[in-house]
């Protein structure tokens, strides 16, 4: 599919070996805040997720996408639409590339840009949204590269090591 494709990437959706990485990514505590977590889970659980993720969009209103690089297929995060609410045509996204090498390098960018090409096009969505913490300057500067645009901000959202933490509504319309 040519919107899952770019120069340096491409999405894909999970396959059964990305368990281990899954497990990894899924238990890492520092991630917890942005996935809403709160324990830690199985690789028993995270394999009935994989052995699930075929089922479709409209069915359980959220797809997870594995953002590989093209030069060796290797797997450096995910990203995820979420909410997906067919009746006001929108959808949430969120993105984490793991590694700190993997990190500036342009891989989430090109990810997101073919994320909200293939829910413009085939989810048929006229807006996207994401809630970014007001500390995440990196996904504050990635989401407003990609032309999201600040609508509001939600004051003492988050609850997270002891303290409140506000969040950034984001919106991309459709043109």
């Amino acid at each position: 599919m040519k919107t899952l494709k770019g120069e340096h990437i491409f999405l894909r959706a999970l396959e059964l070996s990305d368990l281990d990485f899954l497990y990894t990514l899924e238990n890492d505590e520092s991630l917890w805040e942005v996935s809403n977590t709160t324990t830690p889970y199985s690789k028993y659980i995270l394999l009935q997720y994989l052995e699930n993720s075929h089922r479709d969009i409209y069915d359980v209103q959220q797809l997870r996408l594995a953002i590989c690089k093209k030069e060796d297929q290797a797997l450096v995060g995910f990203i995820d639409l979420y909410d997906f609410d067919p009746k006001h045509s929108r959808v949430g996204v969120g993105i984490v590339i793991f590694s700190e090498a993997d990190k500036r390098k342009g891989y989430a960018s090109e990810a997101l840009g073919l994320t909200c090409n293939y829910a413009f096009k085939h989810l048929n969505v006229h807006q996207i949204f994401a809630g970014i913490s007001e500390q995440n300057q990196g996904s504050i500067k990635l989401f407003e590269k990609a032309g999201f645009e600040r609508g509001g901000l939600k004051k003492d959202w988050i609850f997270s090591d002891g303290n409140y933490k506000s969040e950034y509504f984001y919106q991309l319309i459709n043109p």
